[in-house]
């Protein structure tokens, strides 16, 4: 097995690449694709089924941090839907999202992945708690789902609206 600190050097750059490049799609016009939008509303629910389960079974406290979670986020998703610029050029279909609230969202989530990994790495503790039983990390999970899923309900609703 791999040193961790390599591990954590080859991660790190990747890691890094994938927030800029979350964070840019948060502030930039970007095209529809209804295939994108139901795989969001397919992909969420599995994961937070799936989450359930194995917080029930490490810590159902947990459950409640991510139950408590979702419906926050759908409340900022259904805003940032609201403040959401739609366009339709020719066929095609465009969209600007708000970009605070969908960065706050997603800052939220890499700070605490970045704590866990922090947790992990740096000091040392492989025998830290299992991630679905963190209350803290499953509302913020809760929130990032529920935001990403009303978003996605959101921009097809509009697409059928406009179709």
């Amino acid at each position: 097995m791999l040193p961790t600190p390599v591990v954590a050097a080859v991660l790190a750059p990747l890691v890094l690449w994938r927030m800029v490049s979350r964070i840019k799609r948060l502030t930039t016009r970007q095209r529809s694709k209804t295939w994108r939008h139901r795989t969001t509303l397919v992909f969420f629910p599995l994961l937070i089924v799936l989450l359930a389960v194995l917080s029930i079974q490490t810590n159902p406290f947990a459950l409640v941090g991510l139950a408590a979670g979702l419906p926050v986020g759908a409340i900022l998703g259904r805003i940032a839907t609201g403040k959401t610029r739609f366009e339709q050029v020719g066929d095609a279909f465009f969209f600007t999202p708000h970009a605070p609230i969908g960065m706050a969202v997603a800052l939220l989530f890499m700070a605490r992945m970045a704590w866990r990994a922090y947790e992990f790495y740096a000091l040392g503790s492989f025998a830290h708690r299992e991630f679905v039983s963190s209350p803290l990390t499953l509302v913020i999970f809760g929130v990032l789902a529920g935001y990403y899923m009303t978003y996605a309900f959101g921009l097809l609703a509009w697409r059928k609206r406009t179709a």
